[in-house]
């Protein structure tokens, strides 16, 4: 699997604790027909049949009839489904109340998840891209660091508090990469990480 790694650059309060969380999508696209587009606060989107979305994950509405507001024109516009279930998604920040009443059609489309059940991760951070030195190092096999949950599609690592008091970079470089059952080893995210000095302590 040919994956180029994501470049996202994170920033580490120091004396607090690092949480993330990651999605890693296909390049597959799905598409689901819409039956009803709800008119409430939060907005709920019913589709015609059974769809993929996890909850957190992003997609886009098109070529709805009736309640255009919904429809999302630009490419790089997506809404959040901040509930599933297995047939609707709840947008939680639109407000549909005062919309048009839904008439028929629309599309929804998202890029399909990985499954991450065979998948081990491991996350470094350096000082720099050359420096033999890890700063620190998180697995999801050894200390817990790295949490993947397949059943959403999420990948989370975490840094305790103390780890990150004990910090003592300005910027430094980070690489999260994934290793499948095979050997296969899947760079996913890079970037910089900058340490944001503690104030109370």
């Amino acid at each position: 699997m040919s994956v180029t790694p994501a470049r996202i650059n994170l920033r580490v309060y120091q004396g607090s604790t690092f949480r993330e969380t990651f999605r890693w999508e296909s390049q597959t696209k799905g598409y689901i027909a819409v039956s009803n587009v709800s008119k409430t606060a939060p907005c709920v989107i019913t589709t015609t049949t059974n769809h993929s979305i996890p909850p957190g994950w992003r997609f886009r509405v098109t070529d709805v009839i009736g309640m255009s507001q919904i429809n999302q024109a630009s490419e790089d516009d997506y809404y959040i489904a901040s509930e599933v279930t297995s047939n609707t998604i709840t947008i939680n920040n639109i407000n549909s109340i005062n919309f048009s009443n839904y008439s028929s059609g629309g599309t929804v489309s998202y890029n399909l998840p990985i499954p991450l059940e065979n998948f081990s991760a491991v996350f470094q951070i350096r000082e720099n891209i050359s420096s033999t030195t890890v700063i620190k190092q998180l697995t999801s096999q050894l200390n817990g660091g790295i949490v993947i949950n397949n059943t959403n599609k999420l990948i989370t690592v975490t840094i305790s508090a103390q780890d990150t008091t004990n910090f003592d970079f300005t910027n430094a470089v980070y690489g999260l990469e994934l290793t499948g059952l095979d050997g296969e080893i899947i760079p996913l995210l890079s970037g910089n990480i900058s340490l944001i000095r503690e104030v109370v302590r």
